[in-house]
């Protein structure tokens, strides 16, 4: 029985994965070559800012460490887990050169062990890529055959940062793409050990595990632009209530009530790039993925719709407070973020803008703050120096603002937070609602 793992990748997703493992039972043994992250996990701390990932290392020390050394981890483990960045190229494709620098170094290792040893894919990579280029680099470095000495499997994660740990604890299923049933098998039970909600095990060749990982992220995607599409008919029809018709469509098991309710675009590290991937793999094998292109463009759309919103309520020079950069709420990544997005919308449209939010102002550069726009860490300054206030993440922080703090103040809420008949009780407060005609 697999006892002892290593992880290649000590960021936002391997660094939990590493600690789920531990709390698990299994000796883990995290890789990378950034030392600061190495040096965190084998002083004790969390390398990367998630939600129970501090607790669940601290918990378990002894069983987890780290080294810089590829060599070590292979040596020391028995099942390798590559969670490395595969970034956007050319034509919204998926680089491999750092899964590729890996698996040369893990195949390096291997020749100096003897026994089997399972290699697991779980950066995102594009169909083909597992079987193809990632499986040549690693038997030429390796000197072995992917068969009977040595396992290849591609296993994606569904997780969301700000959840990763429960996500990974909690997940629905397990998606294993294997060489062989030897290698998918030694993958299941480790996953049976790590998992606590009994998921359901999804096993089959390489290309349709790759396929499957975009296809997921591109069907949610979906569901979200056709909730903010229908919440845009709903903006221009009287008497339309987007909630109540998203409530009902949901009600169908036929779809369902999950990413089924308009509030503001998709953002974040994977949702815009897996979308345009696989329109990408589209066009390059002549099949017609124009579903994943149109979702995109309604997903543009939708900061459009947010300024034109504040177009109607204010003339240019009136100052806009926004709250929330995050992509969403308990993380501070800003990537594909849509309140930096609408930010630059309304600054090129003439607005004064001020940025606020609990967590993901440390992740403003220079470079990444749009030029004109001002900092508040504290929402109730961005609030009162504010003419409209829009809420584009939906932090707990937002939500236990008082009605009170937003007299006077036109109010933009995507995500309902707050109580309607509540705000408009607030002195000379007007406030609009969000895919519905008959609240503005």
């Amino acid at each position: 029985m697999v006892q002892n793992l290593s992880v290649v990748g000590l960021g936002k997703l391997g660094a939990p994965m590493l600690a789920v493992f531990a709390q698990k039972g299994f000796n883990a043994i995290g890789m990378d070559l950034n030392p600061a992250f190495v040096d965190a996990i084998n002083e004790g701390r969390a390398p990367v800012p998630e939600p129970g990932l501090q607790e669940m290392i601290t918990a378990n020390r002894s069983r987890i460490r780290a080294t810089t050394k590829m060599e070590e981890a292979v040596l020391e483990s028995d099942i390798t887990f590559i969670i490395v960045p595969t970034p956007s190229g050319e034509g919204g494709f998926f680089r491999n050169d750092y899964v590729i620098s890996a698996v040369k170094e893990i195949g390096a290792a291997l020749r100096k062990k003897e026994g089997y040893h399972v290699v697991v894919i779980t950066s995102t990579v594009m169909p083909g890529s597992t079987g193809g280029v990632i499986r040549q680099a690693l038997e030429e470095a390796s000197g072995r055959t992917v068969g009977e000495d040595l396992g290849l499997c591609y296993n994606p994660e569904f997780i969301a940062l700000g959840t990763v740990v429960r996500d990974m604890l909690f997940p629905d299923m397990i998606l294993i793409g294997e060489s062989d049933d030897k290698a998918g098998g030694v993958l299941e039970t480790v996953y049976r050990q790590s998992t606590e909600s009994n998921p359901e095990f999804q096993r089959m060749n390489w290309v349709n595990a790759e396929i499957c990982k975009i296809s997921v992220n591109t069907y949610v995607t979906t569901k979200i632009s056709y909730a903010n599409m229908i919440a845009d008919l709903c903006d221009h029809l009287e008497g339309a209530d987007a909630d109540v018709v998203t409530s009902a469509l949901g009600a169908d098991s036929r779809i369902g009530k999950k990413y089924i309710r308009g509030a503001i675009a998709y953002g974040g590290p994977c949702f815009p790039r897996d979308n345009k991937a696989f329109a990408a793999l589209g066009r390059s094998l002549g099949a017609n993925t124009d579903l994943a292109v149109a979702t995109d463009v309604i997903n543009s759309h939708q900061s459009v719709r947010l300024s034109r919103a504040v177009a109607k309520l204010n003339k240019p020079g009136a100052k806009v407070a926004i709250l929330g950069l995050a992509y969403k709420p308990n993380t501070p990544v800003i990537e594909e973020s849509q309140g930096l997005a609408l930010a630059e919308q309304l600054l090129a449209d003439g607005y004064g803008v001020s940025l606020s939010d609990p967590e993901a102002l440390e992740s403003l550069s220079a470079a990444s703050l749009p030029s004109g726009a001002t900092v508040e860490a504290d929402p109730h300054a961005a609030i009162n120096k504010a003419d409209i206030v829009i809420v584009m993440t939906a932090w707990d922080a937002y939500r236990q603002l008082s009605a009170g703090e937003f007299a006077g103040k036109i109010v933009i809420d995507p995500w309902r937070l707050y109580n309607q008949g509540s705000l408009s009780a607030a002195e000379n407060h007007i406030w609009l609602g969000w895919g519905s005609k008959s609240a503005n």
